[in-house]
């Protein structure tokens, strides 16, 4: 297997633009959306991006707070027929995507506590599908398996492997937070980050991490 190249975190140059609609909310209110989409659209298909940075040649994962205790991979939901990688790469310029206008550069917050196909897309590498997770009923809890008695689950979330360029601006809107956290502070931390990112030390086992120091 190809080692995946990580870049120091310090070698990206991290950037504010306009506040964007925090479309997150609680818990509660996320389900009552997925409800109202899946009365009108049916299943719900999502997409997400594992983006990875190094430092101390230890693998980060970027993502995004809200508030104090919901954490979030970049991504969104697909709209009807939309292409999974397009979709990704549109959702990605939306969230960290530079603006023609100027930006004002900031640096990222670290979280302290504690057969492969790629296409490019609008400067995103998307790498190989890491995981895939189903939603059966309208509630917080998805499996990486669709449970057998149900026939039509409520949603489909696929997360990618994303691949950064030796250098990068990611712009991030002004009212959200984005945070690079150390692989070892998800592993078997379900209590703060929820099972799905809690597993992405499992998942990203089997790759070969070259980390790359200029």
């Amino acid at each position: 297997m190809k080692p995946v190249k990580l870049y120091q975190l310090k070698d990206y140059t991290f950037a504010t633009k306009e506040a964007q609609v925090d479309e997150e909310g609680n818990a509660h209110s996320r389900i009552l959306k997925l409800q109202s989409d899946y009365a009108s659209y049916g299943v719900r298909r999502a997409v997400e991006a594992i983006i990875l940075v190094h430092e101390h040649k230890h693998p980060h994962v970027l993502m995004f707070q809200f508030g104090g205790a919901y954490f979030k991979l970049p991504g969104d939901n697909l709209s009807p027929e939309e292409d999974e990688i397009e979709g990704l790469c549109k959702s990605l310029n939306k969230k960290l995507g530079s603006e023609a206008k100027s930006v004002e550069a900031s640096s990222t917050e670290k979280d302290t506590n504690g057969g492969k196909t790629e296409m490019q897309a609008n400067e995103w590498i998307i790498g190989e599908c890491i995981s895939t997770y189903y939603r059966p009923n309208f509630e917080t809890f998805m499996y990486p398996y669709c449970p057998p008695h149900i026939s039509r689950p409520k949603e489909i979330k696929k997360t990618f492997l994303v691949h950064l360029p030796d250098k990068k601006i990611l712009t991030v809107p002004r009212n959200m937070k984005l945070i690079a956290v150390p692989l070892f502070e998800l592993y078997d931390n379900c209590a703060r980050y929820g099972q799905q990112l809690a597993a992405l030390p499992h998942l990203l086992s089997r790759f070969d991490f070259d980390f790359v120091e200029k």
